[in-house]
């Protein structure tokens, strides 16, 4: 189990340095009910992640992702298929990198945030876990790692859990910096904000090409 978790470290690491989510906490926790929302948006993170892990770990059992002789053929496809997808999210970043050191815009729903209950906090949370491209693409090819390491089903998951603990550090920590920064809680959540807006294309790109090209070569070593 422990070379598994092992193995999906970086996947982890990748989730959870989102810039986007994290400027949204950021900013949840500047509205009149930011502790709140912001719990709750990191709720829906954490389910997200879950949901997504918890349905391949259920879809791949039934398809033997692994055997005495290694993963499946399937898996080996599956990780060049992510690993291409992930190439191509971390070119489409760095090709939209923000120039002449101009902060870029926001998402537009971020203009809303102000008006963000709970509830939808929790639902934004979830849909930037579950269905942005990165963090599913990341999700999935750590869930076929657990899926195909021959792992017992609650081992498996045990796994998972601590995927989807890693992948939600990221989003912690401007929580935790609301609630242990004292008077400079607000100036240096603001900071953090601008650094990662600025640099947001600059991380995607890296980590999605250096994830991209590991998992191309975990495809082409389970394959060949």
């Amino acid at each position: 189990m422990g070379s598994t978790i092992g193995a999906i470290l970086g996947e982890a690491v990748g989730v959870a340095v989102s810039p986007v989510p994290i400027i949204a906490v950021v900013l949840l926790l500047s509205t009149p009910k930011g502790k709140t929302n912001a719990l709750s948006f990191l709720a829906g993170w954490l389910v997200g992640l879950g949901v997504v892990g918890a349905v391949v770990l259920a879809l791949a059992d039934p398809t033997h992702a692994s055997s005495d002789a290694g993963p499946a053929a399937w898996v080996g496809w599956m990780f060049l298929l992510l690993g291409v997808l992930l190439v191509l999210i971390g070119v489409r970043a760095f090709r939209h990198r923000p120039k002449g050191g101009v902060e870029p815009p926001l998402p537009k729903w971020m203009a809303a945030i102000d008006g963000f209950s709970p509830g939808r906090s929790l639902l934004v949370g979830f849909a930037l876990a579950a269905l942005n491209p990165k963090n599913l693409t990341l999700t999935l090819a750590a869930s076929t790692t657990i899926a195909s390491a021959g792992l017992a089903t609650s081992q498996s998951y045990i796994v998972l859990a601590v995927f989807v603990v890693i992948g939600t550090l990221g989003l912690a920590f401007p929580v935790g910096i609301y609630f242990l920064g004292g008077d400079k809680a607000a100036e240096t959540l603001g900071e953090l904000r601008h650094w990662l807006a600025m640099n947001n294309s600059a991380i995607m790109s890296v980590l999605c090409l250096v994830i991209g090209v590991k998992l191309i070569g975990n495809g082409m070593q389970t394959l060949l």
